[in-house]
C-alpha cells in the first residue's frame, strides 16, 4: 500500500492574522476554517494549508471537540506550491510589485524552474514546475 497523496501540510506562524492578509490577499488562497489564537485554514488545489500557532498546538485545548494530539514545531518550515513556468513568471513579478524579495531563481538539473521566498512568519516558500520531480 501507498499514500495516494497529500491532504493537508501545516507550517507554524508567529502571527495569525498577519499570516491570514498574506495567505489571503498575496497568494489568493480561499480560508475555510479559523479558531482564534488557534489556527488558520486554506484550501490550495486538491489540498488544504493549515497555519497553526505553535504555542497553542503544543497543548491539548481543555474545550477540544476532537481527540487531535499535541504537535507544533521551531524554526522555518518550507513548502512548494505547483506552478507553471508562466505562473512563475506572474507570482515573481506580484510578489517583487508587493515589496516581498525574491531569495532565489534557478533552474533544476532535472528540469523545472523555482523561485524561493518567505512568508511574514519567515517560513521559506516555493514555487516550482513539478516538472523537477518528473511529474507533469
Amino acid at each position: 500500500m501507498q499514500p495516494s497523496a497529500i491532504l493537508e501540510s501545516a507550517l507554524y506562524v508567529d502571527d495569525l492574522d498577519t499570516a491570514e492578509a498574506f495567505y489571503a490577499g498575496t497568494l489568493g488562497l480561499e480560508r475555510i476554517a479559523r479558531a482564534e489564537g488557534r489556527h488558520v485554514f486554506f484550501r490550495c488545489g486538491k489540498g488544504v494549508l493549515l497555519l497553526f500557532n505553535p504555542q497553542a498546538t503544543r497543548v491539548t485545548a481543555p474545550d477540544a471537540r476532537l481527540p487531535v494530539p499535541p504537535h507544533g514545531a521551531v524554526g522555518q518550515g518550507h513548502l512548494c506550491f505547483s506552478a507553471t513556468a508562466g505562473e512563475i513568471d506572474d507570482w515573481k513579478a506580484l510578489l517583487e510589485a508587493r515589496g516581498i524579495a525574491i531569495e532565489a531563481d534557478f533552474e533544476w538539473p532535472n528540469g523545472g524552474r523555482s523561485i524561493y521566498f518567505r512568508d511574514p512568519s519567515g517560513n521559506s516558500l516555493e514555487f516550482a514546475e513539478p516538472r523537477m520531480w518528473g511529474l507533469q
